[in-house]
């Protein structure tokens, strides 16, 4: 899954590809690179991030939707606000990617009647403030058990299981030790039930191992898809598509064989 920020304000490439003309050739130059699914926001979700109105998310996004419905691989769109999904669905998205979960009742509504896949993300707190003092008991157990009831919520409203992927939510609301316990217990966190998507691409959890800026942290990003794809992980959510598709061959070709 190749990440298309048409944002001014993501915590790596924001700004970078701003205007719909920049975002569509990015989400091009992502195809190309081998990206499968494309993830199209309209709202960064950083640590400490503002909230951005359902009609400026609109405004970023629809464009960019409408331009690529014909490019070939599936469209979701990052978004946590009812009118958005509403309105991104009319216009051809795939997915819905919602780091919020779909815990409202309008969210849900917004999609029940679509048939196109829902991610629901684990998040402890929201984004302004949910890196401030995360806590848990055990969080394996506890996003677990989110994102179970949440998929159980789904498919009581009408939501058929096939349509449901489950994202643990690397970096939201989780401290460095938060993250590397959940990925290292990626399949205890996440059963057998619900295909995983995993995004930890240039997070902090990356910079806080390798002591690197966003901008340098590809050689770390990429070691945690290859430990995701390891531990079941279905999609992999990343900003380094060609290099990431390059390792995880490699490790295919380590673990399958490859014809002389």
């Amino acid at each position: 899954m190749g990440i298309v920020n048409v944002t001014p304000d993501s915590f790596s490439d924001g700004g970078a590809h701003f205007t719909p003309q920049a975002a569509v050739a990015h989400a091009y130059s992502l195809i190309e690179d081998g990206a499968d699914i494309l993830d199209i926001g309209g709202e960064s979700t950083r640590p400490g991030a503002a909230a951005v109105p359902a009609a400026d998310e609109l405004q970023r996004v629809l464009p960019v939707i409408e331009a690529l419905r014909d490019c070939g691989v599936p469209l979701s769109v990052d978004t946590c606000k009812p009118e958005v999904m509403r309105g991104v669905l009319r216009s051809g998205a795939d997915m819905i990617n919602d780091i919020r979960g779909f815990d409202s009742e309008l969210s849900v509504q917004a999609v029940v009647a679509s048939d196109c896949a829902l991610c629901l993300m684990h998040m402890q707190g929201e984004p302004r403030t949910m890196q401030q003092h995360p806590s848990y008991d055990d969080v394996v157990r506890e996003v677990h058990d989110y994102l179970s009831a949440g998929a159980r919520r789904l498919q009581e409203a009408g939501v058929s299981a096939d349509r449901i992927v489950l994202d643990p939510g690397f970096g939201f609301g989780k401290s460095v030790a938060h993250n590397y316990t959940l990925l290292r217990e990626l399949t205890a966190v996440m059963g057998s039930d619900f295909p995983c998507l995993v995004g930890v691409s240039r997070k902090s959890m990356i910079g806080a191992v390798t002591g690197r800026p966003a901008g340098q942290r590809l050689g770390g990003s990429v070691a945690a898809a290859l430990a995701a794809a390891a531990r079941g992980a279905h999609i992999l959510r990343v900003h380094d598509v060609a290099d990431t598709v390059s390792a995880l061959q490699v490790w295919a070709a380590v673990e399958q064989g490859v014809r002389a």
